[in-house]
């Protein structure tokens, strides 16, 4: 048995990694020390201010565990590995998980081509970003092609040189051929040069060109060439007016500054390359309470410049972080040149840090408005579907409906609402085994009964052998059963919860005779629904979403021709067995109910067919 006491004599005087676990063998907290003894040691001393988010962590400490380290840098980087690996649940974390597009030119090719990249290698090409916006990107590689008329496909050149003819790219004149030998390197290169200078800010050059080409056009009387040019001269006066310029000495810094409030962070970050503003972006981090801004803004530097491939020569923060000396040691390293981490305090530095310092906070309250709105029309709505009923609670909703296809199949669906939102990765479809022809009562009783049967299953297996991972989407039951329909849908749903021994609220969702929400039917009574409230519109929604998925699922079959038979899913019945069964049986319901003995006098089935036949519609999910 682990004794934290006597584990704490033990640890070594050594940088290094810790982790805490509870009594699940969960990770609640990864950190590092230059320290381990001391550092470990101070979170089971007498509370000294720490905050109680870290008391609540130590609460929960079953047992902790060390990686002995050969200096601070190596645990920092231990550090960051480990807690985007696990997500401790009291570490602040990085929210975002996002990869920046790049720019880039394969320099390293005979005749170069310009791409678009997610991620930066080291190797003979030239990068340029990272950018914020994909599209931006896309749309600049296919204006740099057009203006310089550069190749995009992907032949190796000199070995695929006249192997094949010249693509489209060269017939409508945006490609030069270099696959046919129609153009030099040296002269291609030159082009290349052009779009190298294109993409470092310099557009005077070709602004210059695309005017006196679209004047020369327009005196010619070729007034659909001078159009051409007068739209990439438009397009590039566009993604020049993007590229603002911030600073003079056209290094690459990232600006970055935060705001903060109870539960959550937003750190702005603005983009500078080569001098130019080309981007910013913001970031949440969680599990903040507890943390100063100092804190927060050096979690953040550690878990986005782990992850992110590009780093700028110069980090510009909204104040000094903790241990900034062996971060920017740490960043040197990773980019293979001096980084520099910067508190500017006066001058034009400042006035950008503090702008986005403003950003931040102004995303923050944005969101504040934007989470009151969306509560409102989720947790709220779900709060006014349960005061309607005289529910205590309502957090899980689920719904079905049934999709008739016409021959032997039905098919059902589940749809899973939760706090108001629709839980899509819960969703589920059931293909009828039980019931031919369009008999909803029916179909809705299957669906119902293995829904139920799966997720008791579910629960015996988990409580026999004593499993802890998080609950499946049959293992949980709902507060609310939701039927598309009235009093018959309602029945055949208490019908099989009381069979089953559950105790569900079960609510039907009636419609008028246009096909709309008209109320809800509850405990053998109607009852009417203000359609202005958000609880109204929750409903309608749930409605739909089942209606949706429902018909969703059967096009789908229908689409794919597999909709036949529902004996088309029972294994070992083939083409010849099936037309053997529908040839002796009247219907699909004589089917499931014969015997294997019955089922054996059919000439082209066998007993072991017939046991697969029987045990297909017999088995309990």
């Amino acid at each position: 048995m682990f004794q934290i006491e006597e584990e704490l004599k033990k640890l070594p005087k050594s940088p290094g990694v810790y982790i805490m676990r509870d009594g699940h063998d969960t990770i609640l907290y990864v950190g590092k020390a230059i320290n381990l003894h001391n550092r470990v040691r101070s979170y089971f001393r007498p509370n000294i201010g720490r905050g109680p988010q870290i008391d609540r962590m130590v609460s929960l400490i079953d047992h902790f565990e060390y990686i002995v380290t050969d200096s601070e840098l190596e645990a920092l980087v231990l550090e960051n590995n480990l807690i985007k690996e696990y997500s401790p649940k009291y570490n602040t974390l990085l929210k975002d998980d996002k990869t920046y597009p790049y720019i880039k030119v394969t320099l390293g090719e005979s005749y170069p081509r310009v791409l678009f990249s997610r991620e930066m290698k080291k190797d003979k090409s030239r990068y340029f970003g990272p950018y914020t916006s994909a599209t931006s990107v896309k749309d600049t590689i296919d204006l740099i092609n057009r203006l310089y008329r550069l190749r995009t496909c992907h032949k190796k050149f000199p070995r695929d040189m006249g192997a094949e003819r010249p693509c489209l790219n060269y017939h409508i004149g945006r490609c030069m051929a270099p696959c046919q030998g129609n153009i030099s390197e040296e002269t291609y290169g030159q082009q290349i040069g052009k779009a190298l200078d294109f993409l470092n800010g310099n557009y005077n050059a070709i602004l210059k060109e695309l005017e006196d080409k679209m004047t020369e056009a327009s005196e010619d009387m070729k007034f659909e060439e001078a159009i051409s040019y007068r739209e990439l001269l438009k397009s590039v006066k566009s993604i020049a007016q993007k590229q603002k310029m911030t600073d003079t000495d056209g290094e690459d810094k990232d600006i970055i500054a935060m705001a903060k409030d109870e539960d959550e962070a937003v750190v702005q970050v603005f983009f500078i390359r080569g001098g130019r503003l080309i981007g910013r972006e913001h970031f949440y981090m969680t599990h903040v309470s507890d943390n100063t801004r100092a804190e927060i803004l050096g979690s953040f530097v550690k878990q986005f410049y782990a992850g992110t491939p590009f780093i700028p020569r110069e980090l510009m923060l909204q104040e000094e972080i903790e241990e900034w000396e062996i971060i920017e040691t740490w960043l040197t390293r990773r980019k293979g040149s001096r980084v520099h981490i910067r508190v500017p305090k006066i001058g034009a530095r400042e006035k950008l840090v503090d702008l986005a310092a403003q950003n931040a906070a102004l995303v923050l309250s944005q969101d504040r408005e934007r989470i009151k709105r969306e509560e409102g029309r989720t947790i709220g709505a779900a709060k006014e579907i349960a005061a309607l009923l005289g529910l205590e609670n309502i957090s899980r909703m689920e719904a079905f409906d049934i999709s008739n296809i016409s021959g032997f199949a039905n098919v059902g669906s589940m749809v899973v609402f939760e706090k108001g939102k629709a839980k899509r990765s819960d969703y589920r479809k059931f293909k009828i085994r039980s019931v031919s022809g369009p008999n909803d009562y029916a179909c809705m009783k299957e669906v119902l009964e293995r829904r139920f049967l799966h997720g008791m299953e579910e629960w015996e297996e988990r409580e026999e052998k004593q499993l802890d991972q998080e609950l499946g989407s049959f293992t949980r039951f709902p507060d609310l059963l939701l039927m598309d329909g009235g009093r018959g849908q309602v029945n055949i749903a208490l019908e099989v919860l009381e069979e089953l021994g559950l105790s569900i609220p079960v609510c039907g969702m009636v419609k008028d005779d246009g096909h709309r929400t008209r109320g809800l039917y509850y405990n053998n009574e109607e009852i009417p629904i203000d359609h202005r409230s958000e609880g109204f519109k929750l409903i309608t929604r749930i409605q739909d979403e089942a209606h949706r998925f429902a018909i969703e699922y059967h096009r789908s079959l229908r689409g794919k021709s597999q909709v036949k038979s529902v004996l088309d899913d029972i294994p070992g019945v083939g083409p010849a067995r099936r037309k053997a069964l529908m040839r002796h049986f009247a219907s699909l319901e004589e089917i499931r109910k014969a015997d294997v003995e019955t089922l054996c006098r059919i000439p082209e089935i066998n007993r072991r067919s017939a046991a697969e036949i029987y045990n297909f519609f017999h088995e309990k999910n």
